[in-house]
């Protein structure tokens, strides 16, 4: 598929790039972390939440909110699924990385199924810093140069078990995690785990 530079007008409907923050530290830490020949997502890690980094994430991107900085790293070529929470992510991109991006509002009201056809994938250069608003879909990076190194920030909780049992109707069939409504392709095999089956058309490949 065709992949578009982040300077393209096309982000601003998904996100904005974050300038004014100092993330040398930040790269430091990632070069060293794990970068499997899959996909591995930690959702806070000690090591990053301790950087002066993570305080103005905190205090400038998300308002003061309790925050987890965590990161996903490895290496992929597949959209597999979409997901949004219910509010913005910070993401680093420590290596160059692809992001397929789309629009909640483009998920069908009734069915609540997404056509992978909407989507657009944008090129993030190493050392960038953006938000993806609370109303993107996304899911796991794409590579570059085999390995790809992405700090993920959140609000604390987001992306971990859920505490009860939603329903299995409408949107609330989403829910995979807290704050983590997700879409997979029948192709992903993510419907062992549970995931609600909805997105059409070809699982996207870069």
């Amino acid at each position: 598929m065709k992949i578009q530079k982040i300077s393209s007008p096309a982000f601003s409907a998904y996100g904005r790039i974050i300038s004014g923050i100092d993330c040398t530290a930040l790269q430091m830490v990632m070069e060293k972390l794990t970068a499997p020949s899959n996909v591995i997502y930690e959702p806070g890690l000690a090591e990053l939440e301790k950087l002066a980094v993570a305080k103005e994430v905190r205090e400038r991107l998300f308002g003061g909110l309790p925050v987890q900085i965590g990161y996903c790293n490895g290496e992929n070529h597949l959209l597999n699924a979409v997901e949004y929470h219910r509010s913005s992510e910070i993401n680093y991109a420590a290596t160059d990385l692809i992001l397929i991006l789309g629009r909640e509002q483009d998920i069908d009201p009734e069915t609540h199924q997404y056509d992978t056809s909407k989507m657009e994938a944008f090129l993030i250069p190493t050392g960038t810093l953006l938000e993806v608003y609370a109303t993107t879909l996304h899911y796991a990076p794409c590579s570059v140069n085999e390995k790809f190194r992405c700090m993920v920030a959140l609000p604390k909780g987001t992306n971990e078990p859920l505490q009860f049992q939603p329903k299995k109707s409408g949107e609330d069939a989403l829910l995979f995690a807290q704050n983590k409504w997700l879409i997979a392709h029948p192709d992903s095999g993510l419907d062992a785990d549970g995931a609600f089956v909805g997105l059409t058309g070809t699982n996207l490949e870069v």
